[in-house]
């Protein structure tokens, strides 16, 4: 069997030159790298106390759906604004180039309840800072935050100090 890394393709000055894209796309469409994936990032909560899994639209459903399911634990949905038909709590945050702002139901978390963040990449953090402010707006507890790819030189970890975070692969650069 390939190792995960052999999945994911890379493509080379895209979107801009000197950057290397990370598609998870090829892992997705492979179903032994998608096997291996869920696999992997299942792995990383051997023995972990929680409650509820979240992920970000879109590509933190593929991985975290599967893997609620299987470990038979509700997944909360975190959505682009205006998506989700309930009373909502929301945050706006900066990206690279721009901001954006995410929501969740304000019902689907309740206060005391660990919670285990999944999505399939790392890079500057901000998304993924923006997801701990949501669940901790509603009371919960991060307990971990697991992602398939990290890009290491973007320092997205710095942005989730004091949390337990693991990736399955980490690439040093950008």
């Amino acid at each position: 069997m390939k190792q995960i890394e052999e999945y994911v393709r890379s493509i080379e000055d895209f979107p801009e030159e000197g950057i290397i894209f990370r598609d998870v796309t090829s892992v997705l469409q492979d179903a032994d790298g998608l096997h291996l994936a869920i696999d992997l990032m299942q792995e990383k909560l051997k023995e972990l106390d929680f409650d509820i899994v979240v992920g970000p639209e879109s590509r933190g459903f593929i991985f975290g759906v599967p893997i609620a399911y299987n470990l038979h634990k509700p997944f909360v949905p975190i959505r682009k604004k205006g998506k989700l038909p309930c009373e909502t709590i929301g945050i706006k945050y900066d990206l690279e180039y721009g901001s954006a702002e995410l929501e969740m139901h304000r019902d689907a978390i309740k206060p005391g309840q660990k919670v285990v963040i999944i999505d399939d990449l790392i890079a500057t953090g901000g998304t993924n800072e923006a997801m701990v402010k949501l669940v901790e707006g509603l009371g919960g507890v991060v307990v971990k935050a697991v992602f398939l790819m990290e890009l290491a030189g973007l320092k997205g970890r710095e942005r989730l100090k004091g949390y337990d975070v693991e990736s399955v692969i980490c690439y040093p650069g950008k």
